[in-house]
């Protein structure tokens, strides 16, 4: 592992311990989720469930980062020989990912039907996605470059059937839903488009500077900003959306709701 400048690990640490603190926060908002119907309840349980593996996972991959590295005295901070354990954010991904799939299905509140084959294809791209780009991940600094672009490859195939596949959902979606909740649904569009992009991008950068220390810290703050916004954030968009489709809140998100 490249050695880093003490700003490189400051800011991966801290980043890190702010996620930890941002998903365990957002756990509490998602599980007690004021103003929401019963209606709505699920798509903010499974909110509160994903930070939560998240901020379980971000413990040990903080832990794990500090692990890896020690001052080295001249505001340097070298490798332990204690190698940072990635298996985490792929382990937390393979759990959290298809959760995100299912709380964004499950606001929607379309069609038994339509909403398990929904589901189903999105759990089963999101598990392949991310099988497919552990690989490498973990062949990042390696030297084998073949091996970490050949799976990068791979593992974009079910990511872009994603995004697809969202894209064309929610925007039929939008048309169908009360007129209060289409804007948000088109944030929610937004949101997912903007933070998953971070992770391939992040991966490109991580690859392109595996032996420096800028590539290292790129990597990891890439991700760790994706995972953030990606499920603390969209997780507010959730409950933004179950707020303004629960009974009473006809206007504006933020409404007194009414008897």
């Amino acid at each position: 592992m490249p050695e880093l400048s003490s700003f490189q690990y400051n800011i991966v640490y801290n980043l890190m311990s702010l996620t930890v603190a941002g998903m365990g926060a957002a756990a509490l908002f998602f599980f007690l989720s004021p103003g929401v119907d019963r209606k709505f309840k699920p798509a903010l349980v499974v909110s509160g469930i994903v930070v939560s593996i998240a901020c379980y996972h971000y413990v040990r991959i903080l832990g794990s980062f500090e692990g890896s590295y020690a001052s080295s005295g001249g505001g340097v901070y070298t490798a332990t020989g204690k190698p940072f354990n990635d298996f985490y954010r792929y382990a937390d991904w393979l759990i959290t990912v298809p959760l995100l799939m299912v709380e964004l299905v499950a606001v929607l509140a379309l069609a038994k039907d339509e909403s398990r084959k929904l589901l189903t294809r999105l759990a089963v791209a999101a598990a392949l996605m991310i099988a497919l780009g552990y690989p490498g991940e973990a062949a990042i600094g390696t030297g084998n470059d073949t091996v970490v672009w050949v799976w990068f490859v791979a593992s974009m195939l079910p990511f872009l059937y994603i995004m697809a596949t969202l894209f064309g959902t929610l925007t039929r979606a939008t048309q169908t839903q009360p007129e209060n909740v289409r804007s948000l649904l088109s944030l929610a569009r937004l949101v997912v488009i903007v933070t998953w992009s971070f992770y391939p991008i992040a991966y490109v950068i991580g690859a392109l500077g595996a032996s420096s220390g800028t590539g290292r810290t790129a990597i990891q703050v890439g991700y760790t900003l994706a995972d953030l916004t990606a499920k603390a954030g969209f997780g507010l968009v959730i409950y933004a959306i179950a707020r303004a489709k629960s009974t009473g809140t006809e206007a504006t998100v933020g409404q007194p709701r009414t008897a």
